[in-house]
């Protein structure tokens, strides 16, 4: 993980030299300020990746420091540790209250430096991570969103058909990594539909032979917009399997049963079950229940029977979530 860059805040040279060497021949860049308003200055030019703090310090004390650093979103995540010799309890909780992310006590063996070093800065990259992935998912929604709004009747089937998919893969024992897979398929598996024509997509009434053969398009459509994104490779098979069914009678490829990835089934009876709790103008919506009680009617045909099992045990937990939304 070596460096990255650490801004060692002390007043005391031969403290602040003996921090910096043993820093440096662990592979980090190190900046060092003598006081506060110095490491401010610093900052300006060259943000650190880690900032290591005295207390006590001359000009600006640590803590003053530590709010000026907390007061510019550009430096809101920096990771900060105070380094002081101070032992009393008070201390401590003060750091602790402003949100320091840790304390070393002065004098600290090389060991302790390093470690607390490597471990602040392991975690802010993964909270940097998963803010990246929180803010993807975000822009994937708003895309996502912004083809379905083509069709009003539509309007956050990507939220809750994602929900509903990542409720059910729970059930079957799906990992976290597994289901955030899952999830990004979910919010894109309908892409395709950018390339359906408008009148298609908002026909007020049931389509006809050619419009339905348009429509059956947007799966591999979807797929093949998606496919040199390689963040977005594992959505590949749900984007463009969702409409397969277990007895083979789907489509685009006809897949039947096991031949199904997955996640293209999970996401098939999610995918479903709100279009079925949906109005339109041709046909009213289904309640939850009658919805339920048609996939489980559809279990051996329709949908994989495992996929069934589990969205009945999820189904309490789904029940609830659409009786929130209300009306759609």
């Amino acid at each position: 993980m070596a460096g990255e860059t650490i801004l060692i805040v002390e007043d005391n040279d031969v403290l602040r030299q003996g921090l910096q060497e043993l820093l440096e021949s662990d592979g980090y860049a190190v900046m060092a300020a003598v006081h506060g308003l110095d490491a401010l200055e610093q900052m300006k030019s060259r943000p650190p990746d880690l900032i290591l703090s005295d207390i006590a310090m001359p000009e600006m004390d640590g803590y003053v420091f530590f709010d000026k650093v907390r007061a510019k979103p550009e430096w809101v995540s920096i990771p900060f540790i105070f380094l002081t010799a101070r032992r009393g309890r008070e201390d401590i909780f003060t750091g602790k209250k402003l949100g320091v992310e840790d304390y070393l006590v002065k004098p600290m063996t090389r060991a302790e430096l390093i470690t607390t070093v490597r471990s602040r800065l392991t975690r802010s990259q993964q909270l940097l991570l998963a803010q990246l992935e929180q803010a993807y998912e975000a822009s994937l929604i708003m895309l996502a969103n912004a083809i379905e709004l083509r069709d009003h009747y539509t309007r956050g089937h990507v939220e809750r058909v994602r929900n509903h998919a990542v409720a059910i893969a729970q059930q079957l024992g799906w990992t976290d990594g597994h289901t955030n897979h899952l999830a990004y398929g979910s919010i894109l598996h309908d892409i395709g539909k950018i390339h359906i024509m408008e009148s298609v997509l908002s026909k007020p009434g049931p389509l006809d032979d050619a419009e339905w053969d348009e429509m059956k398009k947007h799966p591999v459509i979807g797929a093949e917009m998606v496919k040199n994104i390689s963040y977005l490779l594992p959505a590949i098979p749900i984007i463009r399997h969702h409409h397969e069914r277990w007895d083979g009678t789907g489509y685009p490829d006809g897949l039947k049963g096991e031949h199904i990835p997955m996640a293209a089934r999970i996401v098939a009876v999610a995918d479903s079950l709100d279009a079925m709790i949906t109005s339109r103008t041709y046909r009213e919506a289904l309640t939850p229940d009658e919805a339920y009680g048609e996939i489980l009617r559809s279990s051996g045909t329709h949908f994989d029977p495992d996929v069934v099992a589990a969205f009945q045990r999820a189904w309490y937990q789904i029940r609830e979530e659409i009786f929130k939304i209300g009306p759609i």
